[in-house]
């Protein structure tokens, strides 16, 4: 990590008095992250792990196979893996809307969580889940549930730079940001890393070192910083996934929970839009 390029944190109030327009500093790239430390009450996030496994939204880590083949289990509606079929999509985004008005039954609801924080960092911008011009909704958010061995190599994530979906109303935002709550990690002890996040936006001159697997000798190369998303259950963080950003592998017995939204943002838009 340089200490020239660091989050901010650790709670809204703090970040505002340092910085009025938080959203623009993450588009700009100014700071890697937006950290919230403890903005969920970690014990209400296990409960919830538990009622996923009790409704069979999840496997059980006391009972699951080693040798499974399923390294992600998702409880929501994701655009990645469903964007193809846009009627199909948007179809299975409102069972999430269904599923998600009664799961969160008795304890804080974690979607309005990301939402409200969003709407507090938005200067005056409304936060809304995105939707289509027919008024038809996407998923408000969705849960990543991640087991052994999972990591994600260096990319990005971007509706129009890396999955080209220019049929859908979210690539009107100019950016792009992720919003993570991490819910469990896999171990108590050891890797509690979420993300590296580097100090490099995409271009085509990028890609062909994604592809090839060769981006750290080119970070390398080209002195560029990063920073090191380490988080305990609670914790919410914000970054910008057109910047180069990568996972590193699950260490642990306990899958690594977390609920996740894409979000578009642009300066000059009053709305700020939330998806999955």
């Amino acid at each position: 990590m340089t200490m020239t390029w660091l989050p901010l944190e650790p709670d809204v109030d703090s970040i505002l008095a340092s910085d009025p327009t938080p959203l623009n500093s993450l588009a700009n790239g100014d700071t890697p992250a937006i950290v919230l430390r403890q903005a969920y009450e970690p014990d209400d996030g296990y409960a919830l792990i538990q009622r996923f496994i009790d409704r069979d939204l999840m496997d059980d880590p006391a009972t699951r196979d080693p040798g499974g083949n399923r390294k992600r289990i998702d409880i929501g509606t994701s655009l990645g893996n469903r964007g193809n079929d846009k009627d199909a999509f948007l179809e299975h985004a409102n069972g999430t809307a269904d599923l998600f008005s009664t799961l969160f039954e008795g304890y804080p609801d974690p979607v309005s969580l990301i939402y409200g924080t969003l709407t507090a960092l938005g200067a005056g911008k409304q936060v809304c889940t995105a939707r289509e011009q027919d008024g038809r909704k996407y998923g408000p958010a969705i849960f990543r549930i991640h087991y052994e061995g999972h990591r994600y190599r260096p990319h990005i994530d971007h509706v129009t730079l890396r999955e080209k979906r220019f049929n859908y109303e979210v690539t009107r935002f100019t950016h792009q940001f992720a919003g993570v709550l991490c819910m469990q990690n896999t171990a108590p002890m050891g890797q509690a890393t979420q993300s590296i996040l580097h100090k490099c936006f995409w271009n085509e001159d990028i890609q062909p070192h994604i592809d090839a697997d060769t981006f750290y000798d080119y970070a390398e190369k080209n002195g560029v910083p990063n920073f090191q998303v380490d988080l305990e259950p609670g914790d919410l963080y914000f970054f910008n996934t057109g910047l180069i950003h990568e996972v590193p592998a699950l260490e642990g017995d306990d899958p690594r929970v977390v609920l996740a939204v894409f979000i578009g943002y642009s300066e000059e838009e009053d709305e700020i839009y939330v998806w999955s």
